[in-house]
């Protein structure tokens, strides 16, 4: 087994004891940071992998959390086939929005991007009839899955934890698999790419459609958890966040975006207790990383390792004194006669 493999099961199992090391509140806030950190992993598909930067990530996220919410509350169905529903319904979304944003590349992608997640957004401010509006929707009970209750902060963890550990595999198996290196291929020499036969458009539109379907299961996770979803859920701050998450920890790994939900997620859950500008605590802690770390904090870290790992260079000695023919240097008493 590889040491990222090892790295990983040591991780999962320190993660399945934080339950026996902490509160409520605390285990509460972990289920919160595996939620955040699904979600940006799922954007760090598009952002990391594909090198398509996007802010309306959190339209597929909120179309998930108000699907399952209002298939279960209005139209009377179950939870099973309302979650399978809502993650449709989003992931259907997605690949309808990646055919419009997907004819620009660039600072125009980011922008259309913007532009449908704020049409996702004004719907669910407006559209009071469907979405309760500014008031927003409240999820009555949590599921049970296979007849297991997941209302206590314990139970919850858990289930969010096998949720978040089955869909990062998941993920990490697309990366790592052919399509994995032709999306890498298409972000780095998208002319090689088609030269070679590729249709780089349709490489590009997969990935698009598959982040929105794990963005779908962290909405899921987040309207069990908070049993509630407003436009917020929607907004574009909560795709700024996500953003801000995946390039923080390090867009370029499937850890940096994990690392990224941790640290923002405690900025504005523990730190905005003592802070009051914890934006400005948050901002500063970005512009740090971008200053010294610019790849991410991940990245940056395992620059820093690798260096110390390297032994130093043997000094150069030097040259031995030329003898014979060659352009030694001749005293000039020789030449005297």
């Amino acid at each position: 087994m590889s040491r990222s493999g090892i790295a990983s099961i040591l991780a999962l199992i320190a993660l399945a004891f934080v339950p026996f090391m902490m509160g409520d509140f605390f285990i509460n806030l972990s289920s919160q940071v595996l939620c955040y950190a699904l979600f940006a992993v799922s954007l760090n598909l598009l952002v990391g992998y594909g090198g398509m930067t996007s802010l309306g990530h959190a339209a597929y996220f909120g179309i998930a959390a108000y699907g399952v919410t209002w298939l279960h509350t209005v139209a009377g169905w179950d939870q099973l086939t309302s979650a399978i529903g809502a993650v449709a319904v989003a992931t259907l979304s997605a690949a309808f929005f990646g055919v419009l944003a997907l004819r620009a590349s660039g600072l125009s992608f980011l922008m259309i991007t913007l532009a449908l997640g704020q049409i996702v957004w004004g719907m669910a401010y407006r559209w009071v009839g469907l979405t309760q509006g500014d008031n927003g929707m409240r999820f009555p009970v949590r599921p049970e899955p296979f007849g297991i209750s997941i209302n206590s902060a314990t139970s919850f963890y858990y289930f969010s934890l096998i949720v978040f550990a089955v869909s990062v595999y998941f993920i990490w198996r697309v990366v790592n698999s052919p399509f994995g290196a032709s999306l890498r291929g298409a972000r780095d020499q998208p002319r090689r790419m088609r030269m070679l036969g590729h249709d780089v458009w349709m490489i590009r539109w997969a990935a698009f459609v598959m982040s929105g379907f794990w963005a779908a299961i962290a909405g899921l996770l987040f309207v069990y958890y908070q049993k509630f979803v407003s436009p917020y859920a929607v907004s574009l701050q909560q795709s700024a966040e996500v953003l801000l998450m995946t390039i923080l920890g390090g867009a370029t790994t499937l850890t940096g975006p994990m690392v990224g939900a941790v640290i923002v997620t405690l900025v504005k859950n523990l730190a905005s207790t003592y802070v009051e500008r914890w934006n400005a605590l948050l901002g500063l802690i970005f512009v740090l990383s971008v200053v010294f770390m610019p790849t991410g904090l991940v990245p940056g870290f395992q620059k820093l390792l690798s260096r110390k790992k390297k032994p130093s260079a043997p000094a150069e000695e030097a040259p031995p004194p030329a003898h014979g023919h060659g352009h030694a240097a001749t005293p000039a008493s020789e030449h005297a006669s």
